[in-house]
């Protein structure tokens, strides 16, 4: 029987009224649905019935929704004592805890509630759906259907086939996230799915800058919102989660994918978690919180620039040419010989490197020198790295010279590819990994990503704003200078920026 999940008789079962099974339902009850909702708490259930109404009615008070709508709404939902109230649902959601076990016992009792042809979705956010199925008796009709919490403020809904799901499922399923009004991508079954494997990118970076002792966390924070343009810093990010969901989740991304380096935790997350520093819900994370808001101390202005002689290394004529404009536009001395002056301030702007290797590699006074990142944030807010001997005299001159007037700038130690240019690699590579791997689109994984994780572009987007030979350069020289097989670049990613296409070019 094919299901369609239009019609206007569609029932949908759901199991589970915690936060993610009623923002499930809330969502189906407002496309039209039927729905028919069981916890093992009946309580529980009740309660849930009585929050999404609350919700509906707030959405009429907010000029949302239709009064006539909502009461629609409520009047779809039905709680059900058992599961055998499920006999005549055509598609059912399990939104339980994220537990293998639990799971198992659980879709065996929906399979013996349901016909033969019932479609069974899980919520699960981290298991893998194949393995799910496998316990059950019609492996064929089991499908993930994970939504992002809270569901009704959350668009996207990750849609995904295990190895041996039906291939209608899906489309099905797709159909059912669109009435929903959620926009659903199709993925394939892979560790962390699509989002949360794009998602450890960003984090684990950070954690590893911050572990290097390159910046401090509020350093760190600005330079990638004011930089790159991500709404949040990572580590604000996590301590809104809390490390005690992130970090799980990041261990457990790592242990399916057999150790992959790309997604290896830092120890610092680990530490956070054992200290019991877990974020905003108790107050102390990587910041410390007061009525919520974060403690941060306010930013040093930048020091005067004393006036002396400035040299630009033209190793990246690009980055050189973008760097001198700014300077002349600041109406510094600017020296033009192939070598700098024995009082000059020396700057270089690495791809993928570090100050250090740029003044060892160019013959320069490493004392004097100081690289600027002109891949990110020229116009907003600048990044200084010094050499581990750069004098303080040459560190605040280099300060005071770009940080000192309308756009900040922020010192930092030396590390290969600053802040912004490892955070971007590291989330443009792994969305290449997936692409790679056929987990999903290229245009959806950019798409998932943005809907769910509000970055300002997708992976493969930020490849191209930058060009995927530039992200490949980045790669190919922290892996360099580093030997840390993180860093490798994707096939994907090689391939296309070789033969200079976007990196959403799919195979011929």
């Amino acid at each position: 029987m094919t299901i369609d999940a239009n019609s206007d008789d569609l029932i949908l079962g759901v199991v589970g009224a915690g936060a993610m099974g009623r923002g499930i339902v809330q969502v189906a009850a407002a496309g039209g649905c039927k729905v028919v909702l069981f916890d093992t708490n009946a309580d529980a259930a009740k309660e849930a019935v009585d929050f999404v109404g609350n919700m509906l009615n707030r959405n009429v008070e907010k000029g949302r929704m239709a009064e006539e709508d909502a009461q629609a709404a409520i009047a779809n939902i039905e709680v059900v004592e058992s599961l055998a109230g499920f006999a005549h649902c055509q598609i059912v959601i399990e939104a339980v805890v994220e537990n293998l076990e639990i799971k198992n016992v659980v879709f065996r009792e929906i399979e013996a509630a349901v016909s033969d042809d019932t479609i069974i979705a899980s919520n699960t956010s981290s298991l893998s759906v194949t393995t799910i199925a496998a316990a059950c008796v019609r492996p064929e009709r089991v499908a993930g259907m994970h939504f992002f919490n809270p569901v009704p403020l959350m668009k996207l809904v990750e849609v995904i086939d295990g190895v041996r799901t039906a291939r209608h499922v899906a489309g099905v399923l797709m159909d059912l996230g669109k009435r929903m009004t959620r926009t659903p991508v199709h993925v394939r079954d892979a560790p962390g799915f699509l989002v949360n494997q794009v998602g450890r990118g960003y984090n684990i970076e950070c954690a590893h800058i911050a572990s290097d002792g390159v910046a401090g966390y509020a350093d760190i924070d600005r330079i990638c919102r004011d930089a790159v343009g991500f709404r949040m810093g990572p580590f604000e990010l996590m301590d809104l989660t809390a490390v005690d969901v992130t970090h799980p989740a990041t261990n457990l991304i790592y242990e399916q994918f057999y150790h992959e380096p790309r997604f290896r935790p830092a120890t610092l997350m680990q530490m956070q978690l054992d200290a019991g520093l877990l974020g905003r819900k108790v107050g102390q994370g990587f910041y410390r919180y007061e009525d919520g808001k974060a403690q941060v101390a306010d930013e040093a202005p930048a020091p005067d620039f004393d006036g002396r002689p400035v040299w630009v290394s033209k190793v990246e004529p690009e980055a050189h040419e973008k760097l001198v404009a700014i300077l002349h536009d600041a109406e510094a001395m600017l020296e033009n010989g192939d070598t700098p002056s024995d009082d000059a301030l020396i700057l270089v702007t690495p791809i993928g490197g570090d100050a250090t290797d740029s003044a060892v590699a160019e013959g320069l006074d490493a004392e004097r020198t100081v690289a600027v990142d002109t891949l990110f944030g020229l116009d907003k807010r600048r990044t200084l790295m010094k050499t581990a001997v750069s004098r303080a005299d040459v560190a605040d001159a280099a300060h005071g010279l770009l940080g000192g007037g309308d756009v900040p700038a922020t010192v930092i130690g030396d590390t290969p590819g600053f802040i912004a240019q490892r955070a971007v690699a590291a989330i443009c590579n792994i969305g290449c990994s997936v692409a790679q791997a056929r987990t999903a689109a290229p245009e959806d994984i950019d798409m998932a990503v943005v809907l769910a994780l509000n970055y300002p572009m997708g992976p493969l987007a930020f490849g191209d704003s930058i060009g995927a030979a530039m992200v490949l350069k980045i790669l190919k020289n922290i892996h360099r200078l580093t030997g840390d097989p993180r860093y490798r670049p994707a096939p994907w990613l090689r391939r296309r920026a070789e033969l200079g296409i976007p990196l959403t070019t799919l195979e011929a």
